[in-house]
């Protein structure tokens, strides 16, 4: 007999805004060990991210990332000016910064990326909310038989669209991925944004096991905060969202 899922068996995890960069072999400053990527974005000390070659359109793309850089290897942010986009980045948590002894080669509509590396779980998250809607086209014809009841409207189902919400608790420790998730609301550049709402979460040393996990996955961008405050109840904010691209509705557990 199959088991019903409660809501306990659900989780959000999340990517923050601003941490999706791209950057060419002009933008790396060899004598500086500094890349330069676009201002305004949101990478934070510590952040843990990753360099790849991207084709210009998401995928794989052709070229060679700046020697002392390794795709596909996590590194951390210990620096970003926002007024400037230069980056600085090390191979250890607070480490200095790491050596870059050539610009790469890259050639369009290849480019380097930078990305913020790991979803993280939004632990202060009282509930998540997603709902999909298809377009409806009438799709009748005129000239039917007439009969002693009237004809039916014909339809077929057009464009999907996705609506989300979330809600978390408000607490005074400002550096929690819960509080960044709210703040990033007001974010202006807010490539980067990804959720991964799982449907049923199963971990393994900690970690989700996505084989063993029903999700669905979405870059989206982030609407509005909602914050509710009254004697009687935890502090709360509703992030409202949508997704900017098709989601990824991962429900199969082989």
């Amino acid at each position: 007999m199959a088991t019903v899922l409660s809501g306990t068996a659900g989780a959000l995890y999340y990517k923050p805004a601003g941490t999706d960069a791209s950057f060419v072999e002009s933008d790396v400053d060899v004598s500086g060990d500094t890349i330069t990527v676009a201002t305004y974005l949101n990478f934070q000390v510590g952040d843990k991210v990753q360099f790849r070659v991207d084709d210009g359109s998401g995928g794989t793309g052709t070229g060679t990332l700046p020697a002392g850089i390794t795709a596909a290897t996590d590194y951390y942010v210990i620096s970003y000016t926002a007024s400037t986009g230069v980056l600085q980045v090390s191979a250890t948590l607070g480490g200095s910064t790491i050596t870059i002894t050539d610009d790469g080669t890259v050639a369009a509509p290849n480019l380097f990326k930078v990305e913020y590396a790991d979803f993280q779980s939004v632990g202060d998250v009282r509930e998540w909310s997603f709902e999909v809607t298809r377009d409806e086209i009438d799709v009748t014809t005129i000239g039917g038989t007439l009969g002693q009841s009237a004809p039916f409207k014909s339809y077929i189902t057009g464009f999907a669209d996705g609506t989300g919400s979330c809600t978390v608790y408000t607490t005074d420790d400002e550096t929690t991925i819960a509080s960044r998730l709210v703040e990033d609301v007001l974010q202006r550049k807010q490539t980067g944004v990804k959720f991964k709402l799982y449907t049923d979460l199963t971990l393994s040393s900690g970690s989700p096991d996505d084989t063993a996990s029903t999700s669905i996955e979405m870059p989206a961008v982030l609407t509005t905060a909602n914050f509710t405050v009254n004697p009687d109840d935890a502090q709360a904010v509703e992030v409202s969202f949508r997704p900017s691209a098709a989601p990824t509705f991962d429900f199969d557990r082989s």
